[in-house]
């Protein structure tokens, strides 16, 4: 894959909340084409958590608690997450099929990435991307700082 200087990867595991765990296992895996590494939880009963990936991007799904609230039970967006695929315009395609609602149509950034955003069942906001072009912060307005 194309390496983008304004855009790096693979340097967070993200811990994303759901209400039923169980749940967005089934529809992560389905709509957006992860794969679950590995589930938690009291044997035969309710999973807990889990982790999943899709190529490199790697998350951890874990269960809604007193204090810890996924958007929907919220009643706003958290965070968003954006996850790197090869093939992004396949992707969308494939997610729109599955009926996922489309937030911000497929386009190209200023900053070299071709990307689109979709909300998930539980309300949290997704952008998935792909390195178009290698460009430097400097070359669309960005402030470099060492470190």
């Amino acid at each position: 894959m194309l390496k983008n200087r304004s855009v790096p990867t693979d340097v967070v595991l993200p811990h994303v909340t759901y209400e039923d765990v169980a749940n967005a296992l089934v529809w992560l895996t389905r709509t957006f084409g992860f794969v679950e590494h590995f589930r938690y939880g009291e044997a035969g009963g309710v999973v807990q958590g889990a982790q999943m990936h899709l190529g490199d991007a790697w998350i951890m799904l874990n269960s809604a608690r007193p204090g810890l609230a996924s958007p929907v039970e919220a009643g706003n967006r958290t965070q968003s997450l954006t996850i790197f695929v090869e093939d992004v315009d396949a992707h969308c395609e494939r997610v729109r099929s599955a009926g996922a609602r489309i937030v911000e149509d497929l386009h190209e950034t200023v900053y070299g990435e071709r990307q689109y955003g979709v909300e998930d069942l539980e309300g949290h906001y997704w952008l998935f991307s792909r390195h178009i072009r290698d460009v430097s912060p400097e070359e669309w307005g960005a402030t470099r700082h060492a470190g």
